[in-house]
């Protein structure tokens, strides 16, 4: 198999199926070579985020919620493991992403740690 191009490495098929459709497990997963940028990049994101590169946080999304189920139009929707808000839904406006958008994101972020830390417990 040739390697990717982009910074992405796919796990093997078996590691990465599922037979629940709404599952974030059922969506492959990246594995991003440069993992410990995702952590600086989310303090950025709660710092400022009026101040955010939307290919930043297309990195964080990828990374936290696996490849977008809707992209190549105008909004990148991503997959979550629950119906309804926080909603991961984000537009590209002129290279930066939306302020609005990008605290939807960290909330969604939130949510999926908490909810895996309360299932480990």
């Amino acid at each position: 198999m040739a390697p990717l191009t982009n910074a992405y490495r796919r796990l093997p098929a078996e590691a990465s199926t599922t037979s629940q459709a709404n599952d974030l497990t059922s969506v492959p997963i990246m594995i991003p070579y440069m993992m410990p940028r995702i952590p600086e990049l989310l303090a950025g994101m709660r710092a400022e985020p009026r101040n955010v590169r939307f290919a930043d946080l297309c990195r964080v999304c990828d990374f936290y919620f696996g490849r977008p189920r809707q992209h190549g139009t105008s909004h990148r929707v991503y997959r979550t493991p629950w119906p309804g808000d926080p909603r991961v839904n984000i537009q590209n406006d002129r290279g930066k992403a939306k302020a609005y958008q990008v605290r939807q994101v960290l909330r969604a972020i939130d949510r999926l740690l908490e909810e895996r830390h309360g299932a480990t417990e």
